[in-house]
């Protein structure tokens, strides 16, 4: 079987190539698409014997249409929570899932995986939700067999959740929205790469969104308290009030434009918690306990 990752220099894309050159799963040759030479040359050492390279543009279909030749099935990992000029809601999460659709299609791909994000909706206010939404359409729409994975924050190595946990602990006094009271339920980094494979089987969770979850709901300052015993520190927690941060980001959001904003923001002070029991029985796999996932966020270097 041969699978293509866009995406692939992504904490997410590394994670699935560590996993394949494991050999902990069945064996697989790999195709990772990657923008830059620069992204290529840091993947190198992760492809194994049977894994290759090759440079997309999103805006070369001829590019994507090589790329996945002779594919079996595509995960789809490209996409952005934080804007940036050269890389919108619009180009990031919407065009790259079109054009992967697109080139999936015309090359007779089996099966195409999506990595979404949990309360992605069409119709959300939220223009990153619903941007992740209208990228899900885009799949559900394209006539390809499908599994979309829809994610929480994201822990584990290389991960933007370990390193800002990290960085909080950085500091003897941590500033959290809200005192740090927001539900999160983070997913291993390393459980999404083999769900991801073991969605990539044309049998598995065919046609299918499934909220893709970790084990345990608890809140934000929890999770640093717990960080924190790993390491042996001890850490004093203040809390900012989610209005006023609002605030700051729309005023620097219409001086600066695109960067962290209000939708960002939302995003990561929303309450989560749900089931994790039928994405992970339906995908066939385990989730990683809480513990151990913070542990290796802490612990792990980028």
């Amino acid at each position: 079987m041969k699978v293509a990752i866009t995406g692939a220099n992504s904490a997410v894309g590394k994670a699935v190539l560590r996993h394949v050159a494991s050999g902990s799963s069945a064996p697989l040759d790999v195709v990772a698409a990657v923008r830059s030479d620069r992204a290529g040359s840091e993947l190198r050492s992760l492809l194994g014997a049977t894994g290759h390279l090759a440079r997309v543009s999103y805006d070369d279909p001829t590019s994507l249409r090589a790329a996945f030749r002779d594919v079996s099935a595509v995960i789809h990992l490209a996409g952005v929570l934080v804007e940036r000029a050269d890389s919108t809601y619009e180009t990031a999460n919407v065009g790259t899932a079109r054009r992967v659709a697109d080139a999936a299609k015309a090359r007779g791909v089996e099966k195409l995986v999506l990595v979404s994000a949990v309360r992605a909706s069409e119709t959300s206010a939220n223009r990153y939700w619903r941007s992740k939404g209208a990228a899900e359409g885009l799949v559900r729409g394209s006539g390809l067999s499908h599994t979309v994975l829809r994610v929480p924050l994201l822990l584990g190595r290389g991960t933007e959740g370990a390193a800002a946990l990290r960085r909080r602990l950085s500091h003897r006094t941590v500033v959290l929205i809200g005192g740090g009271r927001t539900l999160q339920q983070p997913l291993n980094v390393d459980d999404l790469a083999r769900a991801a494979l073991s969605a990539a089987d044309p049998d598995v969770a065919k046609d299918r969104t499934l909220d893709l979850v970790g084990p345990v709901s608890l809140p934000d300052r929890e999770i640093v308290e717990r960080a924190a015993h790993v390491l042996g520190r001890e850490v004093r927690v203040r809390s900012i009030p989610k209005s006023l941060v609002w605030l700051a980001l729309a005023i620097r959001q219409r001086i600066a434009g695109p960067g962290f904003s209000p939708d960002a923001l939302e995003v990561i002070t929303t309450d989560t918690a749900i089931d994790p029991a039928p994405a992970a029985r339906a995908l066939g796999i385990v989730l990683t306990g809480i513990d151990l996932m913070i542990r290796q966020s802490v612990e792990a270097q980028p």
